[in-house]
């Protein structure tokens, strides 16, 4: 389970788990070339919620350009990384989640088992990125009459 940095002064700024290697960890995010980020290394100690009180290791996100900045690619990578780092001791929360007995909640956050089915076939976060073109392309279609500026 990782840590989104609840429980600090800094929630979902800081992100990592005890079995994750701070500096070899934002380095592999560095080398991923996201578009207007930067990953510090951090090591931190949730005082609450999950991990209290256990040294966490993982990295601050620093968005140098809003504009270029594309936060869900750069979720989904960091999720990515972190299963990849080390598949045996990630996992997913499983049910029950709020009012859902039976998905995964990570299924209900992203809207289907797509996303999660290619994270764990290892499907190169640029071309999980690339699956989502048509979709955007119809969202920005049917938002266009709506846009005031």
């Amino acid at each position: 389970m990782l840590s989104e940095g609840r429980g600090t002064t800094r929630p979902f700024e800081l992100l990592g788990a005890p079995w994750i290697d701070a500096e070899r960890f934002a380095s592999a995010m560095m080398a991923l070339r996201l578009p207007g980020v930067y990953f510090r290394p951090a090591v931190f100690e949730p005082t609450f919620h999950k991990h209290a009180k256990q040294p966490c290791g993982g990295c601050q996100i620093h968005v140098l350009d809003r504009d270029a900045f594309r936060p869900v690619l750069t979720g989904v990578a960091l999720i990515d990384m972190f299963r990849r780092f080390n598949p045996a001791r990630f996992a997913w929360r499983t049910p029950p989640y709020e009012y859902e007995h039976d998905k995964v909640p990570f299924d209900i956050m992203s809207g289907s088992d797509e996303l999660r089915r290619q994270i764990e076939g290892e499907v190169p976060v640029t071309e999980i990125a690339e699956s989502w073109r048509e979709h955007e392309k119809a969202f920005e279609n049917l938002r266009t009459p709506y846009l005031m500026y």
